[in-house]
C-alpha cells in the first residue's frame, strides 16, 4: 500500500495557503493543527467562531494552557498579544458580512462543482452543522482538507455529494493526503501530487475526471 501524508503534513500543507495579513478560521480537526504551521514571515490572524479574534497556536505545555480558551477541535490554544474577545452576534457578524479572508474545513464529501458535505454521514447519530454553513457561504476562499477515501478506499470527491449538504458550490481548494485539487468553472484540475503517487492512482480513487496542470508537480513544504 502506498504512503499517503499524514495529518500533520495535510496541515502543513494548507498553510502554505496562508498570505500575510489574512483574517482566517480554522475548523474542527485537521484544520486546527495548521495553526503550528505559520511561514515564516507571514503575519495572520485567527478568527474562531466562538468569539476570538487573534488566537494563537495550540499550548504546548502546562505553563501556556487556559482553561477559558480552546480552539475549534477543543485543544487548549494560546493568547497573542492584542487578541480581543466578543459574543456570537459579533462573530458571526464577521463571518456573514465576508470579513473573513480563508476559512479551512474539515470534508466528509466534496463534489466536482464544489458543493461541501461535512456535517452528517446518514445512518450515524445526528451530526451539527454549527457554523459550517455560514463560514462557507461567509469566507472569500474556503479550503477542505480531508483523507481522499473513506476508510474502506470508497471516493470523498464525487461527482454529486450523496451527504446532506452544508452548502452548495463554496469549495475553491481541496487538499488531501494524496492530491491539491482546485475547484474551477470547468471541472476539478489536478495541481499536486503526493510523493510517488501518479494522476492514473489519483484519478481511480476519484469519481469526477480529473484535468491536469500543465505545471502539475509534487506537494511541497
Amino acid at each position: 500500500m502506498k504512503a499517503r501524508l499524514d495529518e500533520q503534513t495535510m496541515a502543513l500543507r494548507v498553510a502554505r495557503e496562508f498570505q500575510d495579513g489574512m483574517v482566517i478560521n480554522l475548523g474542527f480537526g485537521i484544520p486546527t493543527l495548521a495553526s503550528n504551521f505559520i511561514p515564516e514571515g507571514r503575519e495572520v490572524i485567527f478568527q474562531s467562531e466562538n468569539g476570538c479574534l487573534g488566537i494563537g497556536p495550540m499550548a504546548t505545555s502546562e505553563q501556556e494552557m487556559d482553561f477559558n480558551l480552546v480552539n475549534a477541535t477543543g485543544q487548549f490554544a494560546t493568547r497573542r498579544l492584542g487578541m480581543s474577545f466578543f459574543d456570537h452576534a459579533e462573530s458571526f457578524s464577521m463571518i456573514r458580512g465576508k470579513h473573513i479572508d480563508l476559512c479551512v474545513l474539515g470534508g466528509l464529501q466534496v463534489s466536482e462543482k464544489g458543493d461541501l458535505a461535512n456535517f452528517l454521514i446518514p445512518g450515524r447519530e445526528p451530526g451539527n452543522i454549527g457554523g459550517g454553513m455560514d463560514l462557507a457561504f461567509g469566507a472569500a476562499r474556503l479550503i477542505i482538507v480531508m483523507t481522499h477515501t473513506t476508510k474502506d478506499d470508497k471516493p470523498k470527491v464525487l461527482k454529486r455529494c450523496t451527504y446532506p449538504l452544508t452548502a452548495p458550490g463554496c469549495v475553491d481548494l481541496i487538499v488531501t493526503d494524496i492530491a491539491v485539487i482546485e475547484v474551477t468553472p470547468d471541472g476539478l484540475l489536478l495541481k499536486e501530487t503526493a510523493p510517488d503517487w501518479t494522476v492514473k492512482e489519483i484519478q481511480a480513487l476519484t469519481e469526477p475526471k480529473l484535468k491536469v496542470a500543465a505545471d502539475l508537480k509534487q506537494i511541497s513544504l
